[in-house]
């Protein structure tokens, strides 16, 4: 009886056992698959906007207490994944890895957009360049790449500068207007692109936006450094009328005020023309002023060949002053 009571008791221990081994066995491959689902991440294709999963590994302590309970089940293979076969399991994404894979690829789809012209075809894949942006953005390469990204496009408006300097008088201007609207346009690509990297580091950790860090790289490294030169230009050009395209001028005038509004205070009369409410309402005692500067501009430009059209119907000089009146009354009174 004891014999059979030693039995049966030394039966239902082993039966617990192999119960309690099955169940950490299951336990860990529970916990194994569900970090490699972990690691994969949000699909990109389905949910683009999902926010991004931060550490990806499981935490040692719970990693080698599963490979305990599984080494008791006889799962001693499983223990034996080595460092390597374990990264590429997680997907993890080294310094290494963003050194010499992640940010070349961003670093050349970078060069095609500072240096496109308008309209140019630049063949890079947009949504490999999203995808590699997200990735590193949950592998915590955020301050790494945003670095690299200043740095990039600092030594790019660095060399724009130089070539600006470079420039004949007559030339000055309108270069000036081709490496602005360049470098604008180059944004409306570039910003999208990082969107990720702006919201869960430049906004969050910083307290600023990439955009706003990335026009104020162009007023530091070029637009300031050209100003004085520049200014003087543009002010010659207003006195001369059609000396370069109205919309060069507007192009100009309009981004020197975007980089920095106080530059108004350098040529008043010369960013009122472009952007409203710069000068103070007209007053009365003004008008016969403006009258005659507008006067002395339709001078100017039948001089240079525009005719006012059909005078039969009106004395000779009505128009002149009755237009030049009636002009400054209706649109300085807006300023």
């Amino acid at each position: 009886m004891e014999e059979e009571s030693m039995e049966e008791e030394g039966g239902s221990s082993s039966s617990y056992e192999a119960m309690m081994d099955d169940q950490n066995h299951n336990n860990w491959e529970a916990a194994t698959a569900g970090g490699y689902r972990q690691a994969l991440g949000p699909g990109l294709a389905s949910s683009p906007a999902a926010e991004p999963a931060l550490p990806l590994l499981p935490e040692s302590n719970g990693l080698l207490k599963a490979c305990d309970a599984a080494s008791k089940a006889g799962a001693a293979a499983a223990i034996s994944i080595n460092t390597s076969a374990s990264k590429f399991l997680m997907n993890v994404i080294t310094i290494e890895d963003y050194k010499s894979t992640y940010w070349p690829k961003l670093d050349s789809a970078i060069d095609q957009l500072l240096t496109q012209s308008p309209g140019d075809y630049i063949p890079i894949s947009y949504e490999q360049i999203y995808s590699c942006v997200y990735k590193c953005v949950c592998q915590q390469h955020s301050e790494q790449m945003y670095s690299d990204l200043i740095k990039k496009i600092t030594n790019h408006l660095e060399r724009v500068s130089k070539e600006l300097q470079a420039s004949p008088p007559d030339l000055y201007i309108e270069r000036f207007n081709i490496a602005l609207g360049q470098y604008m346009g180059a944004l409306q690509s570039i910003v999208p692109l990082f969107i990720y990297m702006n919201k869960f580091y430049i906004e969050t950790k910083l307290n600023r936006d990439l955009k706003d860090d990335l026009i104020k790289l162009f007023t530091e490294h070029v637009a300031e450094k050209h100003i004085y030169n520049l200014m003087p230009l543009l002010l010659e050009a207003q006195s001369t009328p059609f000396q370069i395209t109205p919309s060069t001028m507007a192009n100009i005038v309009k981004g020197l005020y975007t980089l920095r509004p106080e530059w108004v205070q350098m040529a008043p009369a010369l960013f009122s023309k472009f952007i409203p409410n710069i000068l103070p309402p007209a007053v009365e005692s003004e008008l016969q002023e403006y009258a005659a500067q507008d006067q002395k501009l339709q001078r100017e430009l039948m001089q240079n060949g525009f005719t006012r059209g059909d005078q039969s119907r009106k004395r000779a000089g009505e128009e002149l002053t009755y237009n030049g009146s009636s002009a400054c009354a209706s649109s300085r009174g807006y300023r």
